[in-house]
């Protein structure tokens, strides 16, 4: 089961998850290629990390805007663990780099950003140059450059040989304030000798055992909560019927002369049919208001 796991031990803070499932899911719906499920797992695996800071009811995305053949990477999550994302080209392909796949090149460079959702009148955005395009390295720097907190981030998919998401998880590493210089070297030490995120995942442990990975050698570790991790789209029929209502008369009768409309969720590739009976009824209903 997908989870996220938040802990602190002698001033440091973890957060770790394990994403497989949702990861796989996102995959499927976009029918993405090996490339792009490991740069868009990455990303909705980032996305659920940074949202653990949130309150209930609070989201944000995360943007990857690069030059690479991959396009616009999007992910949104929320701090009750839901996540969705997408891919622009989920079907581009690259030569293996050193036998792994060429996320930073597929991601490319441009810029990155993260948006908050909390409730306030305006959402707070704040953006970065695309460091690497390997995804864990940007949102590293985001951090430190935008929010002016010194971070470890580690973030992994495992793709099978016949695409299938076999692995994926991530955690981010933040020594609280006052943390003294022992303990942020210790935790450079442990952070440069640990194993990959996916590989621990494809091993079989657990959002909290993750963290006992990272926090080897410290004391009084103290798990402060998990969640669980779903991919859920907000999208429906219903909100569907909205963003019609917003076109123009000639438009949504344009729709009908062509006898049907079909809208198709970016995030989620849910695809909603309307008849020209129904495109008409909208028009008709948004005219009566």
């Amino acid at each position: 089961m997908d989870r996220l796991c938040k802990a602190t031990a002698e001033d440091v803070r973890v957060y770790a998850a394990v994403t497989t499932g949702l990861v796989g899911e996102a995959a499927k719906r976009h029918r993405c290629g090996a490339l792009a499920t490991a740069a868009l797992g990455r990303v909705m695996t980032g996305a659920l990390l940074l949202a653990a800071n949130l309150k209930n009811r609070e989201c944000l995305t995360v943007k990857f805007q690069g030059d690479g053949p991959l396009g616009q990477i999007v992910a949104d999550a929320s701090a009750d663990g839901a996540a969705r994302g997408y891919v622009v080209h989920p079907e581009v392909e690259l030569p293996l780099t050193n036998g792994k796949l060429s996320v930073g090149q597929g991601v490319g460079r441009g810029l990155l950003s993260v948006t908050r959702f909390t409730g306030l009148k305006e959402p707070v955005t704040g953006t970065c140059e695309i460091f690497s395009g390997e995804i864990a390295e940007d949102l590293t720097r985001y951090l430190f450059q935008s929010e002016q907190t010194p971070s470890g981030v580690g973030l992994g998919v495992l793709v099978g040989r016949s695409g299938e998401t076999e692995a994926s998880g991530g955690f981010i590493v933040q020594p609280l304030p006052g943390a003294s210089e022992e303990i942020l070297s210790r935790l450079e030490k442990t952070i440069a000798t640990l194993r990959p995120v996916s590989s621990m995942v494809k091993d079989g442990l657990s959002a909290s055992e993750i963290i006992s990975e990272i926090l080897q050698g410290f004391s009084d570790i103290h798990v402060l909560s998990e969640t669980e991790l779903a991919f859920r789209c907000q999208c429906s029929r219903t909100r569907t019927e909205e963003i019609l209502s917003t076109l123009r008369d000639e438009d949504l009768e344009k729709l009908a002369e062509d006898g049907q409309a079909e809208v198709c969720c970016d995030f989620c590739g849910e695809k909603y049919h309307f008849t020209k009976e129904e495109l008409l009824a909208i028009r008709e209903r948004r005219s009566a208001v």
